[in-house]
Protein backbone atom coordinates (compact mmCIF):
# COMPACT_ATOMS: atom_id res chain seq x y z
CA UNK A 1 0.00 0.00 0.00
CA UNK A 2 0.87 3.56 -0.81
CA UNK A 3 0.82 5.88 1.75
CA UNK A 4 2.37 8.87 -0.04
CA UNK A 5 1.94 12.24 2.65
CA UNK A 6 -0.76 14.78 1.15
CA UNK A 7 -0.46 18.26 1.11
CA UNK A 8 -1.38 19.98 4.40
CA UNK A 9 -4.51 20.77 5.46
CA UNK A 10 -4.00 23.29 8.42
CA UNK A 11 -1.03 24.55 10.10
CA UNK A 12 -1.54 26.01 13.50
CA UNK A 13 1.39 27.10 15.20
CA UNK A 14 3.84 24.02 15.34
CA UNK A 15 1.16 21.54 14.32
CA UNK A 16 0.37 20.10 10.91
CA UNK A 17 -2.42 18.58 10.42
CA UNK A 18 -2.69 16.34 6.87
CA UNK A 19 -4.03 13.03 5.63
CA UNK A 20 -2.21 10.01 3.98
CA UNK A 21 -3.22 9.44 0.11
CA UNK A 22 -3.72 5.75 0.37
CA UNK A 23 -4.87 4.38 4.08
CA UNK A 24 -7.79 3.14 5.60
CA UNK A 25 -10.89 4.69 5.03
CA UNK A 26 -12.49 5.51 8.39
CA UNK A 27 -12.10 9.30 8.26
CA UNK A 28 -9.56 10.48 10.63
CA UNK A 29 -6.77 13.03 10.49
CA UNK A 30 -2.81 12.79 10.91
CA UNK A 31 -0.73 15.83 13.13
CA UNK A 32 3.02 15.87 13.04
CA UNK A 33 4.97 18.65 15.39
CA UNK A 34 8.76 18.67 15.88
CA UNK A 35 8.63 16.39 18.94
CA UNK A 36 6.70 13.66 17.31
CA UNK A 37 3.03 13.00 15.26
CA UNK A 38 -0.49 11.36 16.39
CA UNK A 39 -3.37 10.02 14.42
CA UNK A 40 -6.97 10.85 15.26
CA UNK A 41 -10.25 9.47 14.50
CA UNK A 42 -12.92 11.89 13.53
CA UNK A 43 -15.53 9.28 14.00
CA UNK A 44 -17.95 8.28 15.14
CA UNK A 45 -16.17 10.61 17.59
CA UNK A 46 -12.95 12.50 18.02
CA UNK A 47 -10.24 9.78 19.09
CA UNK A 48 -6.64 9.50 19.64
CA UNK A 49 -5.72 6.20 17.37
CA UNK A 50 -2.00 6.45 17.29
CA UNK A 51 0.84 8.03 19.25
CA UNK A 52 4.49 8.44 19.13
CA UNK A 53 6.18 10.84 21.02
CA UNK A 54 3.64 13.42 21.78
CA UNK A 55 3.28 14.67 25.58
CA UNK A 56 -0.23 14.57 27.36
CA UNK A 57 -0.42 18.22 27.43
CA UNK A 58 0.86 17.83 23.25
CA UNK A 59 -2.43 15.69 22.95
CA UNK A 60 -5.03 17.47 24.73
CA UNK A 61 -4.01 21.04 22.83
CA UNK A 62 -3.95 19.15 19.23
CA UNK A 63 -7.51 17.48 20.45
CA UNK A 64 -8.77 20.85 21.12
CA UNK A 65 -7.93 22.24 17.97
CA UNK A 66 -9.55 19.22 15.88
CA UNK A 67 -12.60 20.02 17.67
CA UNK A 68 -12.35 23.27 16.82
CA UNK A 69 -11.40 23.07 13.36
CA UNK A 70 -13.55 19.62 12.64
CA UNK A 71 -15.67 21.02 10.33
CA UNK A 72 -12.54 21.80 7.97
CA UNK A 73 -11.10 18.40 8.52
CA UNK A 74 -14.40 16.74 7.43
CA UNK A 75 -14.68 19.15 4.30
CA UNK A 76 -10.70 19.00 3.35
CA UNK A 77 -11.78 14.63 3.89
CA UNK A 78 -14.95 15.08 1.70
CA UNK A 79 -12.77 17.05 -1.18
CA UNK A 80 -9.73 14.65 -1.09
CA UNK A 81 -11.43 11.04 -0.58
CA UNK A 82 -15.18 12.08 -2.24
CA UNK A 83 -17.31 9.00 -1.90
CA UNK A 84 -14.98 7.50 0.83
CA UNK A 85 -17.02 8.56 4.13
Amino acid sequence: MDSKPMPTVLKIGAYRFYFFSREESRVHIHVACADGEAKFWLEPEIELATNYKLSRVQLKQVEKLIEDYYDDFRNAWNRYFPGRD
